[in-house]
């Protein structure tokens, strides 16, 4: 649960590095959450409001930017600055810059193209750290836990 909380506690620390327990925990924290809320959306009358108005292709959008949906949006807004920093800590641990993530991010919107960036992005952050201290900062799992959770 530590690892879950700890880009919480870094919240806009964009500098250092993180581990990948880091990274992937809190990803399954934000999967869990979202979810979590989605099945509260949708189980909250949901669906039978979406088979009221077949003929509406807004009423998704009324689902999730009404009522419990507000949730989804509110997670999503608590999550982003530590999302972004724990990413670029990420690449920071693989020795790479955090404009990165900006490139990534933007590749990922080309068509085609966008669909392999995504696909080489997932890889890097599945790949271990570079051993050591880089330019970025000490290695993270050289640390004992009780520095990496101070």
């Amino acid at each position: 649960m530590n690892w879950m909380i700890l880009p919480f506690k870094r919240y806009a620390e964009f500098s250092g590095r993180s581990r990948r327990m880091e990274y992937w925990m809190f990803t399954l924290l934000n999967v869990i959450v979202v979810g979590v809320l989605s099945v509260i959306v949708f189980g909250s009358a949901g669906i039978a409001n979406l088979r009221s108005d077949e003929g509406n292709p807004g009423a998704v959008l009324g689902l999730f930017f009404g009522g419990f949906g507000l949730l989804i949006l509110f997670w999503m807004v608590i999550v982003l600055i530590p999302s972004i920093a724990v990413t670029v800590r990420r690449l920071h641990d693989r020795d790479m810059s955090g404009w990165w993530y900006l490139g990534f991010a933007v590749g990922g919107m080309i068509p085609y193209i966008g669909f392999l960036i995504s696909i080489a992005f997932l890889v890097i952050m599945f790949l271990p750290g570079t051993p050591g201290p880089n330019r970025f900062g000490p290695d993270p799992k050289g640390a004992t836990d009780v520095e990496v959770f101070s």
